[in-house]
């Protein structure tokens, strides 16, 4: 679940507000264009949507680079063994 100040920082990654607490109504507009609560609450699931496909994103990163190693016949262990 999206912490709100990955919220506030996804809707607003300048900045230009304040908050005080966790909630919508303790969010003071003071740089920015003001978001409505509709929004605020909406984009929790947007954060949540981009989380994840950040780590699919990273996973299949990984399987590539796997995949890329094992044609050199290398494996993990090689790797580390380099300290990589």
């Amino acid at each position: 679940m999206a912490k709100h100040w990955e919220v506030l920082r996804y809707l607003r990654p300048n900045g230009g507000y304040i908050q005080t607490g966790e909630e919508y109504e303790g969010i003071e507009f003071v740089e920015c264009e003001p978001f409505s609560k509709a929004e605020y609450e909406a984009a929790f699931d947007l954060v949540d949507t981009a989380k994840a496909q950040a780590e699919a994103d990273a996973v299949a990163k990984r399987k590539a680079a796997l995949a890329k190693l094992e044609a050199l016949g290398l494996d993990e262990d090689d790797l580390k063994a380099l300290g990589l």
